[in-house]
């Protein structure tokens, strides 16, 4: 069924998994980055349904499934879309690490988001490690530790435990690295079918990139426009702003179109699946448009590379461990997990 007023949802390009099922080639995000409220982002959400979204990112830390679930019950029962036509993700947060915790928060995350399964269900980060509410940069858990690859894999067990019950379909992991992915990934009896990842121009993690597609994992993609939204703890000066790229620029100029939307074409080309927020209505309409039509070009994809600046925007420091230096230790940029 097309969206009210929108596009018709079998016109979206798709991607194509390992498994040959063809889901869309873009989402709609549902973090309000601590700055738009729980009724704000189901707003958006359901007038996303109506325009002809079938990919929807949420989160049990975003404090919004319960609402996102009206909205999705809401468009079951009015026939706008059956569930079958949802891509619904979700992810335990970091303090449902426990044993048997994982099956809590999924069962948790099923009642409030109105729904019998998942369709993906992520380890949001990959480590216990967690922070209050809408904290600032400096805020520390004392209880933190260092990612460890056995504790992961207790994690993942249960994951693998949920995927076999059929309550989520694909399990994937988020926030990851090559080194920590060499780790565990020959010890994964279902393997992950998805990696989230930050990624935008100035921060396009090739060898990440890479690797995934190596291993056949699907790559999602957050913080595809630079998230210029992003909560206060995760701003620095010396950030840099995608849609002001010079090869970003340029393209969008030469093509008359916002930089916003050379991000996501970019990003689409590439093979990930990018997942913008908004709750501004022309702003997720446009979203969804801009991936419709007139990918970029080999030359334009060649350019886009030149605005590489290796500018990670969620730099995680509130979950660094006592020990830790800097939040460059959670993201093993030497080529080593910390404390190996």
């Amino acid at each position: 069924m097309a969206g009210e007023s929108g596009v018709d949802p079998k016109k979206v390009p798709c991607v194509t998994l390992s498994t040959g099922e063809k889901i869309p080639c873009i989402g709609m995000g549902t973090f309000g980055s601590d700055r738009y409220s729980p009724p704000e982002v189901s707003a958006a959400a359901a007038g996303a349904i109506r325009f002809g979204y079938r990919l929807f990112d949420c989160a049990s830390v975003y404090g919004n499934e319960d609402l996102i679930g009206r909205v999705f019950s809401g468009a079951f029962t009015s026939g706008i879309v059956k569930r079958e036509e949802l891509f619904i993700i979700s992810k335990v947060w970091n303090d449902m690490h426990g044993k048997g915790d994982v099956l809590l928060s999924l069962a948790g995350t099923l009642k409030n988001l109105a729904i019998d399964y998942a369709d993906l269900y992520l380890v949001h980060w990959p480590f216990p490690n967690y922070h209050a509410p809408g904290c600032d940069g400096d805020a520390r858990n004392p209880n933190s530790v260092p990612f460890s690859a056995d504790g992961f894999m207790d994690v993942w067990a249960q994951m693998e435990k949920i995927a076999r019950m059929k309550l989520a379909r694909y399990i994937g992991m988020s926030n990851m690295t090559v080194p920590k992915l060499k780790a565990v990934l020959p010890r994964c009896r279902i393997r992950p079918a998805f990696i989230e990842m930050e990624q935008h121009p100035s921060f396009q993690q090739q060898e990440l990139f890479d690797y995934c597609v190596k291993e056949g994992i699907q790559v999602i993609g957050y913080c595809p426009l630079g998230s210029p939204n992003r909560p206060e703890r995760d701003k620095t000066p010396e950030d840099a702003v995608d849609m002001e790229l010079p090869e970003t620029a340029a393209i969008a100029s030469s093509r008359g179109i916002h930089p916003a939307q050379v991000c996501l074409k970019w990003a689409v080309r590439r093979g990930s699946i990018p997942i913008p927020f908004s709750v501004h209505e022309k702003n997720y309409k446009s979203n969804l448009l801009a991936v419709m039509e007139d990918p970029l070009t080999d030359a334009e994809m060649e350019a886009m590379k030149k605005d590489e600046r290796n500018c990670r925007l969620v730099k995680g420091q509130v979950f660094l461990w006592p020990g830790a230096k800097s939040w460059k230790d959670l993201w093993d940029e030497d080529g080593k997990i910390w404390g190996t």
